[in-house]
């Protein structure tokens, strides 16, 4: 599935510790129409480099193979790394998943494990050869592989953490996703989320690392309170539970491939006597109110964006808002301390885009 739904005719390497393995797995693939390649020592040695030079050479190939497999193998567009039995160490798992998306682009790290992975490598370190503080150690590394695999946190920040470097979530991992996805919460905390309200409750479920973390300060509390009013009525959301859950219906999923318009009501906010005063949105031309030199800075931020928003494959409000950018563009920030005052510029974006938004303002 993680081939033919993500990475059909995509070059990858998929890991398995026994020859044995290896061949099975290859002969699968190679049955069910995926044009794969075994490698492991137990092949002749004309065999193994004439599969490694084919993997090299073609497109869409998977080498299935032993770790004997990588060294010395740059090929910078493999799409996925691919494990199928617990790696033995965290060192050589990320050196064995640094091996795809050497390009720059996207790749996927895909691992499977169960218990009984455990029990294998367990009984090979009780058996292994040298002292017991050899057996100690390769304890260890099976411990802080398997913590790695059972982490809820970050698997990039668990990474990276190991060795003893320190990184944010990465909003990419399936931990991460599985938090952005899975958890249930009601219209005061999505709205907190999308007004970049660093609350205990944001803090504690570490959704201020969401993409989506100030992506709508663009309107009031308020003004998000009613488009969850309107997405109720027409059936997007529902509230589910004794706690006014929000969660997505079977009618939000054409919205969220973009196959349906959603038209919305702009309700104008209540003023202290009762009466409705209409707020003035200038949607037209963002940078209309702006100076010559502001609305210059302004487009180049928006260049800027559109280009970062299309490396990482997400909408450009995701980056910042028109807002956000008109504000910068208007302040031209020459610190970091003075940019984190701007409003929709959190903790995390000021960290990320920081330092390059400075270096545009200062060309």
């Amino acid at each position: 599935d993680l081939i033919r739904a993500e990475h059909p005719g995509e070059a990858g390497i998929v890991y398995c510790l026994s020859r044995a393995s290896v061949e099975k797995t290859a002969e699968f693939l190679a049955h069910s129409g995926i044009p794969a390649l075994p490698y492991h020592a137990g092949l002749a040695a004309g065999i193994r480099t004439a599969n490694q030079q084919r993997f090299l050479r073609e497109d869409g190939l998977v080498m299935v193979a032993t770790i004997a497999f990588g060294m010395g193998i740059d090929k910078p567009d493999v799409r996925f790394v691919a494990h199928l039995d617990l790696p033995k160490s965290v060192e050589g798992y990320y050196q064995e998943t640094g091996r795809a998306g050497r390009d720059g682009l996207a790749a996927t790290a895909w691992l499977a494990y169960g218990l009984a992975d455990v029990v294998q490598q367990r009984k090979l370190i009780d058996t292994s050869e040298g002292g017991e503080a050899h057996r100690r150690r390769l304890g260890r590394h099976l411990d802080a592989m398997l913590a790695l695999c059972e982490t809820v946190q970050c698997r990039r920040t668990q990474l990276l953490g190991y060795f003893g470097e320190r990184a944010t979530a990465c909003g990419n991992c399936d931990t991460c996703q599985s938090r952005e996805r899975n958890q249930k919460f009601g219209a005061g905390q999505s709205i907190d989320i999308l007004l970049g309200r660093s609350t205990e409750k944001v803090t504690q479920h570490q959704h201020d690392t969401l993409s989506v973390f100030g992506a709508g300060v663009e309107l009031s509390e308020a003004e998000w309170r009613g488009v969850v009013r309107q997405l109720l009525a027409q059936g997007l959301l529902a509230v589910e539970g004794d706690y006014g859950t929000l969660v997505l219906t079977e009618a939000s999923r054409e919205v969220l491939r973009q196959q349906r318009q959603v038209m919305m009501r702009h309700e104008p906010e209540r003023t202290g006597s009762g009466s409705r005063t209409p707020k003035t949105r200038l949607r037209a031309n963002p940078a209309t109110d702006l100076s010559p030199a502001a609305t210059a800075l302004f487009e180049r931020l928006r260049a800027w964006r559109a280009a970062t928003a299309k490396e990482q494959a997400v909408p450009a409000y995701v980056i910042f808002h028109d807002s956000t950018l008109r504000e910068i563009a208007t302040g031209c920030p020459t610190t970091l301390a003075d940019l984190a005052r701007i409003s929709g510029v959190g903790e995390n974006k000021l960290a990320k885009y920081g330092q390059q938004i400075l270096e545009i303002l200062a060309a």
